[in-house]
């Protein structure tokens, strides 16, 4: 009885190590890369990878990190990854951090370098890896180590669509950045302050950088729930007193839009004009199509009307022929000698 009550407490105990044993999420090894599991951490404070902007990583949806060191005849490499609640957070702090000397890189979902230092995101991961020394298969390696990662599914796995609504041209290279709080857009240096912006009527913000004339001006667009909201949020922005102006703004539906700095108003007035909302007007659907819609519906019917007039007809010629054969035949016993008169009609052809 005592063997049994140790075993059973034994099983206890291994049942309980086996449920806090935290889910790992970046993988042992990779392109014959493997981890050195001893250099291997994780948590869920974000001042362990970044202590000055570990509020932001918080303002983006920050989650839990796991960091590791991986080895390859001889040479190494320190990967952090950071776990965000959505695709949104991961992008919104892969801008964050992206900086306009760094090289586009085609790793994971997107990704830039900068010397050994490579930064990408993939799903609701965001990576920072440091490289010992760059080969020419250190893309590839990268590329391979973003396709481990689990991907998220469902709706938190969709981009924001505010990053596409920014115009394009005389854009300058990686300093368009996604925000969805106070502390990213003032880090950042948006010209448009966090009480004007007013987050609790929006989590969409885009901020970018574009090369003019005469220097560089700053857009920043916000999309808001309503165009109402919008509306009274221009009000109150063109009634504030905003350094670094002139300002200029445009109002298109939820978007609402400021640029400033160096550039005249006519190449201004043509950033903005290229920021229009497109509204995706979404007719509700009938739960059944109608029926000049219906083409499958309407063959079916057709054939099931062909076959009900066919039956019907088979029906009454059945009902008819079988009537006339009965008729004949009760006749014929009625008439004397049971058997059935023939007629025959001669013609005296000689």
């Amino acid at each position: 009885m005592k063997r049994l009550s140790a075993i059973a407490l034994c099983l206890c105990f291994l049942a309980l190590g086996a449920a806090k044993e935290p889910e790992h999420w970046l993988p042992a090894s990779f392109n014959g890369w493997q981890m050195a599991k001893a250099t291997a951490k994780s948590g869920t404070d974000p001042k362990s990878l970044d202590a000055a902007d570990a509020p932001v990583l918080a303002e983006y949806g920050f989650s839990d990190f796991e960091s590791a060191e991986y080895r390859r005849n001889g040479r190494t490499m320190t990967v952090k990854a950071a776990r965000f609640k959505d695709v949104s957070g991961s992008f919104g702090a892969f801008t964050f951090y992206l900086q306009p000397g760094m090289a586009s890189e085609d790793i994971g979902d997107k990704g830039a370098s900068g010397n050994a230092r490579v930064l990408f995101y993939r799903g609701n991961f965001l990576v920072d890896v440091s490289l010992e020394k760059v080969t020419a298969m250190s893309a590839a390696d990268l590329r391979a180590l973003a396709e481990a990662l689990p991907l998220l599914h469902g709706e938190t796995a969709v981009l924001p669509n505010l990053p596409g609504d920014i115009p394009k041209q005389s854009l300058i290279t990686n300093t368009a950045h996604y925000i969805e709080g106070p502390l990213a857009l003032e880090r950042l240096g948006v010209p448009i302050p966090a009480d004007l912006v007013d987050f609790t009527k929006t989590r969409d913000v885009e901020f970018a950088r574009y090369r003019t004339r005469n220097g560089e001006a700053s857009l920043t667009l916000v999309d808001y729930s309503t165009p109402q909201i919008a509306a009274e949020r221009l009000r109150a922005w063109q009634a504030a007193t905003l350094p670094g102006g002139p300002f200029y703004f445009r109002h298109s539906g939820p978007l609402l839009a400021a640029i400033n700095g160096n550039l005249p108003e006519g190449e201004a007035q043509a950033l903005l004009s290229e920021i229009y909302y497109d509204a995706d007007v979404t007719v509700t659907q009938p739960t059944r199509p109608g029926r000049n819609e219906n083409r499958y519906g309407f063959i079916v019917a057709l054939v099931t009307l062909v076959v009900v007039v066919l039956v019907v007809a088979l029906l009454i010629g059945l009902t008819f022929g079988g009537l006339r054969v009965w008729l004949r035949k009760s006749l014929a016993r009625g008439r004397q000698g049971g058997t059935e008169d023939i007629e025959i009609i001669r013609l005296n052809l000689k």
